[in-house]
């Protein structure tokens, strides 16, 4: 087996992808859920397609996401190389940057690779434990 590097564990976490465009909110109080059964990506050692489900779930306050804009952008990481879990800490990095919302999940499950299937969650702002620990 490879040896993994930097080179690799940063792999497309600062790739330029589109602009995620928002319209103003014209409610206050409730969810939007968007499911996105089709991702992909490629894994940045072996170049193998990575698949899964992406869903994302947030409370929006002044802004929501433009759902064209969110296709594109989801469209983007398909040729791209990074891990599971940069892209599903990057795509919820990116979704906050955009439309700024009370919370925001992220959630990816992918599809088995050796038997192994993966789920990665990543939430804003992050939940305190007991005791004001992260």
């Amino acid at each position: 087996m490879a040896d993994y590097t930097e080179k690799e564990a940063k792999a497309g976490v600062q790739t330029k992808l589109p602009k995620l465009e928002t319209w103003p909110n014209q409610y206050a109080g409730y969810l939007i859920t968007t499911r996105y059964p089709e991702y992909s990506s490629v894994c940045p050692l072996t170049g193998l397609p990575d698949c899964g489900t992406i869903t994302i779930q947030y409370k929006p306050k002044k802004a929501c996401i433009e759902l064209k804009s969110l296709k594109m952008y989801l469209l983007a990481y398909r040729n791209l190389g990074i891990f599971y879990e940069n892209a599903v800490n990057k795509m919820l990095g990116d979704i906050v940057e955009a439309v700024k919302p009370e919370w925001c999940v992220v959630k990816g499950e992918f599809t088995p690779r050796g038997g192994l299937s993966t789920t990665i969650f990543a939430r804003w702002p992050e939940r305190k434990r007991r005791g004001g620990r992260s």
